[in-house]
């Protein structure tokens, strides 16, 4: 049943670590732009726990790096959550000025001071993927009754979201014919399968590819069993009170990232092949899934 608990496992120590203390926050400093300057001061900068803490700051600080030195008179900080619940309450009580929520938070962001101004390309990538071991004997979704299948959190919409919608419309009732164990991050929900704690782990394509790259071990023994469609991918929301300047100047930054080397090493930390402009409509289609999610399978809230 899902809500049995949230059970975690040690990943390599990562998992130990969090980044909701002063003690994980970093400040990325200003050097030079000869833009026209905007309102000046700190602004963070949070993105949702597509990876533990360590590795989203591996990924996400040279963006914050180079939004600040591009940016005369500014600071960005980048903010990570330990878990999807502190990064929801934090983004909720709209304690951040910009975010990259996934798109179930980027429309709940809008409720609470913010707007959309662009989001992430490849919306290709936006899918969720379930994984299990090349040994297990499962090729059926029917083959997951009774078994525990790990998720990151249950509102990690392309990782959690989708694969149940997956497995719901695929025969499997999710409250009752399998044990949902939320484990925290997605790199967790692959460990989890790999070390033999879950028959099947869901997660969504970046963070499969860097793991695995990283630890061919996992390649090895894991392979993907199924996939969902996709949806527009990860949103950047910024708050209603960020001068219109500054967002217009973070905009043309991330926007002109793929055009340069620098821009095009900072993406390739993200697997990400650019930033693209959007608005709230954008999300129309996320919308409509999270309908008929609540209606076919289970409350999300």
């Amino acid at each position: 049943m899902i809500g049995r608990g949230y059970r975690l496992i040690p990943l390599l120590g990562v998992l130990l670590l969090s980044a909701c203390g002063s003690g994980e926050e970093r400040s990325y400093r200003v050097d030079y732009s000869p833009e026209p300057p905007v309102r000046g001061g700190l602004y963070t900068f949070s993105v949702h726990p597509l990876h533990n803490p360590q590795r989203l700051h591996e990924v996400f600080a040279p963006l914050m790096h180079y939004l600040s030195r591009n940016i005369e008179g500014v600071e960005f900080r980048l903010e990570a959550s330990r878990n999807y619940a502190a990064y929801n309450a934090k983004l909720y009580a709209a304690q951040h000025h910009f975010s990259l929520p996934n798109p179930y938070q980027t429309l709940k962001s809008l409720e609470h001071g913010y707007h959309v101004f662009g989001k992430m390309a490849d919306d290709e990538n936006f899918r969720g993927i379930i994984l299990v071991r090349r040994d297990s004997g499962i090729r059926e979704p029917s083959d997951l009754k009774g078994k525990t299948v790990s998720f990151p959190a249950p509102t990690a919409l392309a990782a959690t979201l989708m694969p149940q919608y997956y497995l719901h419309s695929h025969g499997l009732d999710v409250n009752s014919d399998i044990d949902s164990n939320y484990v925290g991050s997605q790199e967790s929900s692959i460990m989890n399968v790999f070390l033999g704690n879950s028959a099947a782990g869901a997660t969504w394509p970046p963070p499969w590819r860097a793991l695995s790259a990283e630890r061919p071990e996992l390649a090895e023994q894991l392979e993907v069993a199924w996939q969902t469609e996709s949806l527009p991918n990860i949103g950047l929301v910024v708050r209603e009170d960020v001068p219109e300047a500054l967002v217009q100047r973070v905009g043309s930054l991330l926007f002109s990232l793929h055009e340069s080397e620098e821009g095009r090493a900072i993406l390739e930390r993200m697997r990400l092949s650019r930033f693209e402009p959007a608005d709230d409509e954008h999300y129309a289609p996320v919308r409509e899934f999270l309908e008929r999610f609540r209606a076919e399978v289970r409350a999300v809230e």
